[in-house]
């Protein structure tokens, strides 16, 4: 079965559509361009602010006039990552997705299901001619994965629904009413290089197979860091044999677990033996530390033909492997106030140290500025250790749970009567553009809900279909929910 043939069928139609566009973080031209189409196509009123950010307004239904106008939000950007077999160009390739059983999957790469499922429902009701709904703002955020400039730059006054409904969660158990917010955490320095001694061996270490994840809704499953876990690896071995690291480079975007960490080492040729072994052996131990979150994990260490060239000094080295030691991983503290709810945690990114340069990223979040702040001076001061100046960038507000809200009233109403049961009424680790929109909307009523999606950010990726479809239907009745104008 082909995607478009999946139900709902106009849902399925504009997912396919939406997937044969590029549309990497800060390269969204091609599908911003789609969507101002179709608008226009359409005979709605489409408009795009100073950032790029698209408005298309649909007018109520006949019968549905009198309802509170709504915001409809989801995001055009996709998180990029692939398996490192696959050849894929993200800036030139369509996603190629494939149905699995109940599942929709792409090959060897992110699904884009985040956030494009929740674009193409915006698409397929604004498309539509037999859904009752109110008036509806379609509001296309970009480049929400990088930073969230898109909603941070989005004006006062360009909306005019006053309930939000923002369609970027995971779980179709779930209505989200809070958040995390973040702040990018980037240490650099420079190194003076030197120059091997003759006869040295270089060796090509690499760490790949981790499970990755999202940053945010995965850092309480306890996913192996590759960046920390080569680290790891390097400062046992720094204990008992002489090595200098050449190059050393691991993870790629700020809001996804690293999968992977490669690093180029030399040493005199009599070590090589005793360094393997030292290796091999530490990284049984972690195998074992991680069968559960990352079966796949998987080890290399083989000898290169490459010479060795210019390395890091001996005090450069053992300082920086220090410091990344030092710096805070994964969950910091738990919510005291709100159950099983991730308050604070770090993400050590990236990793990259070449040819002079040290560059090391970090996402910070939490629910509680104030220990977001202190967190993030935390891994300033750990990266201090080692010479390296911070800059933080990025930052953006968390969403303040309200859970009296009317429309978390209607949501979750209709759910116990559709499903049975009561919904998770949660807040989330993630970061949602909500509480950035709210800054500039404080009067607007918000909510997030969203089908079931597995590996977000990550080549694992899937969407299912059967959740899509629950999510459809719940979504079409909560439109026909919204009240009357007050």
């Amino acid at each position: 079965m082909t995607i478009p043939q999946l139900k709902p069928h106009g849902l399925w139609k504009f997912f396919d559509r939406l997937n044969a566009i590029p549309r990497p973080s800060k390269k969204e031209e091609r599908v911003q361009a789609w969507v101002v189409e179709l608008g226009n196509d359409w005979g709605f009123k489409t408009q795009v602010d100073a950032v790029g950010n698209i408005l298309i307004q649909k007018p109520a239904t006949q019968g549905m006039e009198t309802r509170t106008p709504i915001v409809m939000q989801s995001h055009l950007d996709m998180v990029c990552q692939k398996n490192a077999d696959t050849e894929f160009d993200f800036e030139k390739d369509g996603i190629r997705m494939y149905v699995d059983g109940d599942w929709v999957r792409a090959k060897g790469t992110t699904l884009g299901a985040d956030n494009g499922i929740g674009v193409a429902t915006i698409l397929a009701i604004l498309d539509s001619t037999d859904i009752p709904h109110p008036a509806i703002d379609a509001l296309f955020t970009i480049d929400e994965e990088t930073g969230m400039t898109g909603a941070l730059g989005l004006q006062g006054g360009f909306l005019e629904g006053q309930i939000l409904l923002n369609l970027d969660t995971e779980d179709d158990d779930e209505i989200s009413i809070g958040c995390a917010g973040g702040v990018d955490v980037t240490s650099k320095g420079t190194y003076e290089t030197e120059s091997s001694v003759a006869g040295l061996t270089t060796m090509k270490l690499e760490l790949t197979g981790g499970s990755g994840g999202h940053s945010g809704m995965d850092i309480h499953k306890g996913i192996a860091n590759a960046n920390k876990l080569m680290n790891r690896l390097l400062l046992v071995a720094y204990d008992a044999i002489d090595f200098r690291i050449k190059e050393l480079s691991g993870g790629g975007l700020r809001n996804a677990i690293p999968r992977e960490s490669h690093c180029t080492v030399v040493m005199d040729p009599s070590d090589c033996d005793a360094f393997v072994t030292c290796m091999n052996e530490e990284f049984e131990k972690v195998a074992a530390e991680y069968k559960t979150t990352d079966a796949d994990l998987h080890w290399s260490c083989q000898e290169s033909s490459n010479p060795p060239g210019e390395v890091l000094s001996e005090s450069v080295q053992e300082s920086l492997l220090l410091a990344i030691q030092a710096c805070p991983m994964g969950i910091h503290r738990m919510s005291p106030d709100i159950p099983n709810l991730v308050q604070t945690s770090n993400n050590l990114a990236r990793v990259h140290v070449c040819e002079g340069i040290i560059s090391i990223q970090c996402l910070c979040r939490s629910s509680v500025n104030s220990e977001k702040d202190d967190h993030a001076r935390s891994i300033a001061s750990a990266f201090a250790l080692a010479g390296l100046d911070t800059e933080y960038s990025g930052v953006y507000p968390g969403w303040t749970p309200n859970p009296s809200s009317d429309i978390v009233a209607t949501m979750k109403a209709l759910y116990e009567e559709k499903y049975g049961e009561e919904p998770r009424v949660i807040a989330c680790h993630a970061g949602l553009e909500c509480g950035i929109l709210g800054t500039n909307y404080p009067e607007m009523d918000m909510v997030s809900f969203g089908p079931n999606i597995r590996g977000a950010h990550s080549p694992d990726e899937c969407v299912q279909i059967s959740s899509v479809q629950k999510f459809w239907d719940y979504l079409l009745d909560a439109l026909q929910r919204i009240p009357v104008k007050k």
